[in-house]
């Protein structure tokens, strides 16, 4: 999971009850919208404007990924935007560590921008005539740090993303996965406390997308960064994210753990995405235990001492294992050297299966 602070507990960034109208007539289009309720499709027609990000209230914790996704058109490379005023809310508002972004002045955004809230696009959109370390350095140029410091933090950044030798390369000697790199580095080298990432790894091959998202996982864990990370794709968000909002049509649908999401999907557009996601090193022992009391209860006899013994986060796969190596039936559940549950066969293939969101486990 993510980490917090005691201070604590304040987001580093939140949005609350924010709204993207695009057209002429916006005002008025929201006005119906806040009046009378007035859905998208009326919004079109009436007005001839598009709804991009409907009512989204959003929070980053320190230390966290987040990753929104969403289908193409689904409003997430709007919405996180405007996590940087890149784009501005039609409604609503976007705080950084409790300051209300839309009341900062250009001054005060554009060093937030700088120095606190950094950027990848899909597109890195490197300068062909410039080094790789000049490209890197490029955002400490702008903000007019001298010359040997901006080389030093640039160099000091490529050498966290693994391209330490590469930097009097250009970026036309460089693969798409070596140049989303150097896009990274260069996010990193102003050291922002956050990292908003837009599908970054969208373009590249199977292969070598796997091994970026991991690197920027472990990256990011490692330097202490919180990230809100854009995709489309929810075996990216799995691997990547601590917690995961799905949007669409411009609204956030459910927000959870890849665990809390493939277990209890909201609704029918949240089950067929997860429908095909492998649940194996997904769904952990503590979402298919019984309670030790229940379990108890219906059997009375049982010697607890003789079940094998998991931690609450073992996962399918390795419950599997000790199922078909043992006789009996039941694996015991430990958190903090005290048995809090037991999976069963049954409550393990329901883990497998999946189940629907009223059906509880059955003894």
């Amino acid at each position: 999971m993510y980490a917090s602070t005691s201070l604590e507990n304040q987001p580093l960034l939140k949005c609350h009850g924010v709204w993207k109208v695009f057209g002429e007539k916006s005002s008025k289009a929201i006005a119906a919208i806040t009046e009378r309720g007035a859905t998208k499709a009326d919004i079109l027609k009436e007005f001839g404007c598009v709804v991009g990000v409907s009512d989204v209230s959003l929070s980053l914790q320190k230390g966290e990924i987040f990753c929104i996704m969403g289908l193409s058109g689904s409003g997430k490379s709007t919405l996180i935007r405007m996590f940087n005023r890149l784009i501005e809310p039609t409604l609503g508002q976007v705080f950084y560590r409790g300051t209300d972004l839309g009341a900062m002045s250009s001054q005060q955004l554009r060093e937030t921008r700088a120095r606190n809230v950094g950027m990848v696009f899909q597109s890195v959109a490197l300068l062909p005539h410039r080094t790789v370390l000049e490209n890197v350095a490029f955002g400490l140029e702008v903000q007019k740090i001298e010359k040997d410091k901006r080389k030093q933090l640039a160099q000091a950044a490529l050498a966290k993303v693994g391209l330490a030798d590469w930097g009097d390369r250009y970026p036309s000697e460089l693969s798409g996965g070596m140049q989303q790199r150097v896009g990274l580095s260069r996010a990193l080298a102003a050291d922002p406390e956050v990292i908003l990432m837009d599908e970054p790894f969208s373009a590249l091959d199977p292969l070598i997308r796997r091994q970026l998202q991991d690197e920027f996982r472990d990256l990011s864990k490692s330097l202490g960064k919180s990230a809100i990370f854009i995709t489309h794709d929810l075996d990216e968000a799995i691997r990547i994210g601590d917690r995961i909002a799905i949007m669409k049509d411009g609204a956030i649908i459910q927000v959870g753990t890849a665990e809390q999401i493939v277990l209890n999907p909201a609704d029918s557009y949240v089950s067929d995405f997860v429908a095909g996601i492998s649940r194996l090193h997904l769904v952990k022992a503590h979402s298919m235990m019984h309670p030790i009391d229940s379990y108890r209860s219906a059997n009375p006899t049982i010697d607890f001492a003789s079940l094998t013994k998991v931690a609450p986060d073992a996962d399918v796969d390795q419950l599997i294992k000790i199922n078909l190596e043992q006789k009996q039936d039941g694996i015991a559940v430990v958190d903090d050297g005290k048995i809090v549950g037991v999976v069963t066969t049954r409550s393990l293939l329901q883990g497998v299966k999946g189940r629907a969101q009223d059906e509880a486990l059955a003894l």
